[in-house]
């Protein structure tokens, strides 16, 4: 299987460094990759998980990614070789004696103290935008909603939605460029879900 133009075109943007590029691959294909390893895993945390590792794996290795014959068929090799690892794993986990599973939680906290930090960080900036700015990005970011069903919520056309959320990510990637990781902030329509208050 050969990939579409439209798919050549995102991986050249990507592998140039476009995060635009990545978030229209995270919505296109992320819901259905989530939904495939979930057939795997029957457990919706774990497969979460491997698929935003995929990505986060796609960003690190934009400059590779050239020579992929197909995204789609791509995608779902690595979130299928993530379900592997992540068995592997799990059986390894099994055998670590107590007192290394002490030293790999402690890192695993040190971690999550980075993440938690920068993610108050975004959503302090998401409560300073334009207040039409930042109802239209919360209902989108946060309730998952599509832009028609905001459009009829809000009762303004479509395209004023798309507006509404083009502002608030010129002001938040302005804001933010130098206080999170960009790659957060395109990865932040995941770990809100995980993070509501």
């Amino acid at each position: 299987m050969t990939q579409s133009s439209n798919e050549k075109e995102l991986i050249i943007a990507l592998s140039q460094g476009s995060h635009n590029a990545l978030e229209v691959i995270m919505d296109t294909y992320q819901h259905s990759l989530c939904i495939y390893i979930y057939s795997l895993t029957h457990d919706n945390e774990k497969a979460k998980d491997i698929v935003q590792n995929v990505f986060l794996k796609l960003w690190e290795r934009r400059d590779r990614l050239t020579t992929i014959d197909s995204l789609k068929s791509f995608l779902y090799k690595s979130v299928y070789n993530g379900f592997l690892n992540q068995l592997r794993s799990d059986k390894k986990m099994l055998a670590i004696e107590e007192k290394h599973m002490h030293h790999l939680y402690q890192a695993i906290d040190e971690d999550e103290e980075l993440l938690e930090k920068q993610i108050r960080i975004i959503k302090t900036e998401i409560q300073k935008l334009p207040p039409k700015c930042k109802e239209t990005f919360i209902l989108s970011k946060k309730e998952g909603l599509t832009n028609v069903e905001i459009a009829s919520f809000m009762n303004v056309s479509i395209k004023t939605v798309e507006n509404q959320m083009s502002k608030a990510f010129k002001i938040l990637r302005k804001k933010l460029e130098h206080k999170v990781e960009p790659i957060l902030f395109i990865m932040y329509n995941i770990s809100i879900q995980r993070n509501k208050e």
